[in-house]
């Protein structure tokens, strides 16, 4: 059967359950997104070792992955009119691949840094295109579980580069094995674009229309307060995330003394329990509501990092490490599903691709940070990071999700008494 043939059969076969097949799909292109995203956190000793660099030269690849993500962001709305959604997958997983497989042929630092701009620009069109489209067709559930699968592949990322390092030695092999993943990921998506071009029912029935429909300038969005308050959390949010998952293997190894491979299973733990929590949300996410899984997970994920602080018993690090994974979990996508009840349906499209170039630059910016930190003054420093943004997180959640004093919308959206949004 040649691919043409196969590609026909293929969408025969889901084109009686299109909502099935398209989210398939979806969930599938997050866990591609989160594979290649924490080998780094593992990887990262070793390569400094073989290129001779500095601790905190980790945030010169972040940086430049930043760059390319907040490019790709921006731009996502028209790249995806005008590739479709299925092209856009297709060709972002190839370029990652690419560049994956170039990590582990370049000779010097600086080439690595440059080719994380072409892993950014790969990221970024995934990520805020995926976003868009499941804000626009689905609800907070399937955001939630959407954002699952991301910790799916970020959970599986550690494991893998944790297991060729222990059997190779080679920080290269985990790479590697990731690449050729993106690769078949790049060929599935290639082989069923027709899913994506689908039209009829589910587009009648989602609210595309409501969210891409406008053609609200950039300027007159960015104009909006509460654009920029939403912005915020986003960039304090994902920082936070980040980091954690960033420098929590040197942390466990360096500052309180845990086994490197046991470290690295517990990096991947933190992951795990991030999965399982998003999981968990999506079945609860309208018997609880987006707002108190929020202040629930910023809850847990404060005490979380006062037990990281307080240390009592070795295991302690590492069940505090699990307890932050799970608690922040529904954060992101109770955020990112809410857009349109935050800042009007009208900004929504504009403000989705502009938060996702927030939690790029929260994550290099703060990751970067705390890298400096540990340098200069304590690996130990890296948890008092952690308490600082989470703490000024949670103020500014509080703030934002008060009421006005007449009454009316509070500034990043009302939640009913069952806990969905309106509309």
């Amino acid at each position: 059967m040649n691919p043409t043939t196969a590609a026909d059969s293929i969408f025969k076969k889901v084109r009686r359950y299109p909502y099935l097949g398209l989210i398939s799909l979806a969930f599938l292109a997050f866990i591609a997104l989160g594979l290649p995203d924490q080998l780094l956190g593992i990887a990262w000793p070793s390569i400094r070792q073989d290129f001779s660099i500095p601790l905190d030269a980790v945030g010169m690849l972040v940086t430049a992955a930043t760059a390319g993500y907040v490019a790709s962001s921006f731009l996502s709305g028209p790249i995806v009119t005008r590739l479709g959604v299925g092209r856009v997958l297709a060709i972002s997983c190839t370029m990652i691949g690419l560049v994956l497989f170039g990590y582990i042929v370049v000779p010097q630092w600086w080439m690595m840094v440059a080719l994380g701009v072409f892993a950014g620009i790969g990221a970024g069109a995934i990520d805020a295109g995926l976003n868009t489209y499941v804000a626009a067709h689905f609800g907070e559930r399937l955001m939630q579980w959407l954002h699952a699968c991301y910790g799916i592949g970020v959970t599986i990322g550690p494991i893998i580069m944790t297991i060729t390092l222990t059997a190779t030695g080679k920080w290269r092999a985990g790479y590697i094995v990731v690449g050729i993943f993106q690769f078949i990921l790049a060929a599935c998506f290639a082989f069923t674009l027709k899913m994506w071009e689908r039209k009829g029912k589910l587009q009648e029935e989602s609210e595309t229309k409501k969210l891409t429909d406008y053609r609200t300038p950039i300027f007159a969005t960015l104009r909006l307060p509460r654009v920029w308050l939403s912005l915020l959390l986003f960039f304090l949010y994902c920082g936070a995330e980040a980091s954690l998952g960033v420098w929590t293997y040197t942390f466990l190894t360096q500052a309180r003394g845990i086994d490197t491979t046991a470290a690295g299973f517990w990096a991947g733990s933190y992951w795990a329990a991030f999965t399982v929590g998003r999981i968990v949300a999506g079945l609860y996410a309208r018997r609880i509501g987006a707002t108190r899984l929020v202040k629930g997970g910023l809850a847990g994920a404060l005490l979380g990092v006062l037990l990281l602080l307080w240390n009592p018993f070795p295991a302690a690090n590492l069940i505090a490490v699990a307890v932050i994974g799970l608690s922040i979990a529904p954060i992101f996508p109770a955020l990112m599903s809410g857009t349109s009840q935050r800042v009007g349906v009208q900004h929504a499209a504009n403000t989705i691709g502009i938060q996702m170039a927030f939690t790029s630059m929260g994550t290099a910016v703060i990751t970067s940070l705390v890298g400096v930190l540990a340098r200069r003054i304590s690996v130990e420093v890296i948890p008092v990071c952690l308490l600082v943004v989470f703490g000024v997180l949670t103020v500014l959640y509080f703030l934002s999700t008060m009421k006005k004093s007449d009454g009316s919308a509070n500034l990043v959206g009302e939640q009913t008494e069952e806990g969905e949004n309106p509309g």
